[in-house]
């Protein structure tokens, strides 16, 4: 059983509305060992509906660290963070990470040339290849420029709206990209997470997709995090038996936790 939820939103994410009492008592409730609050910091990211993704870190911290004693004969409660990562943006968010005692730092791709995937304007004018190609090769250049965080979140993230969304996605379809992509985060001693949110969105895959995980393994990665991307309590722990088999299915004997930026490699059942 994976006892470990590593990447959580709470109202301190601008899309989420959840306290983060509430996701914890859920968690405590599935008989979760550990819950890593990964609220966004997303750094010039353009203002929709109000939607700003950066929080108030001094408030973050104070408030998680009062969490972390009232829970803790129930619960360890972390303080990590998930980055919307820019190649410009390095120096801020070093200076983030060097200021504050987290534990753990989620990097990720939310935009590509200043927009979301999320939106329509992402696809305007390109194909489902060139959209997801452009994707993937941000990774690329955000885990050469950047440094200090642990795992890259949902590599596959802009499948969920792409062009007859996951229609005909394939590792073999982008699979020399996603090597160059694979081999990058490995090489720089990063690693990846099973994100289940992509069976939550009914695309039958976790994020990134199975066989990409496969790939990951294949090609010597050992670190990865589960995490449901919860924005509400009931987002906790979604489906992570489809990732414990599928980790076993793979080869993995362990998934990887962290604490103060250490990776911590928990076994799996």
């Amino acid at each position: 059983m994976i006892t470990a939820d590593y990447h959580v939103h709470s109202k301190f994410s601008s899309d989420s509305e959840s306290t983060m009492e509430s996701m914890i008592e859920k968690a405590i409730s599935l008989g979760m060992e550990r819950i890593c609050f990964t609220d966004h910091m997303d750094y010039d990211f353009p203002v929709y509906n109000g939607y700003t993704f950066v929080f108030d870190p001094d408030e973050y911290f104070d408030t998680l660290n009062i969490l972390k004693v009232r829970y803790q004969d129930k619960i360890k409660v972390l303080i990590g963070v998930e980055l919307g990562l820019q190649p410009y943006l390095v120096d801020r968010y070093h200076q983030l990470l060097s200021k504050y005692p987290f534990d753990f730092a989620i990097g990720s791709s939310h935009l590509v040339n200043g927009i979301d995937p999320y939106r329509k304007e992402y696809w305007e004018g390109k194909s489902k290849e060139e959209g997801m190609r452009r994707y993937f090769q941000s990774i690329i250049d955000n885990v050469k420029t950047f440094k200090d965080f642990q795992i890259y979140g949902h590599l596959d993230y802009a499948i969920r709206y792409a062009p007859d969304t996951n229609e005909g996605y394939t590792y073999e379809r982008f699979s020399t990209i996603i090597d160059t992509m694979l081999k990058t985060i490995i090489e720089h001693d990063k690693g990846i997470e099973i994100n289940t949110s992509g069976f939550k969105y009914g695309l039958g895959h976790p994020h990134p997709h199975s066989d990409i995980v496969r790939r990951y393994k294949e090609l010597g990665g050992e670190l990865i995090t589960i995490g449901s991307d919860g924005h509400k309590p009931e987002h906790l722990g979604y489906d992570f038996k489809k990732a414990e088999e599928l980790l076993l299915s793979l080869g993995f004997r362990y998934y990887t936790v962290f604490e103060k930026m250490k990776p911590i490699f928990i076994k799996l059942n």
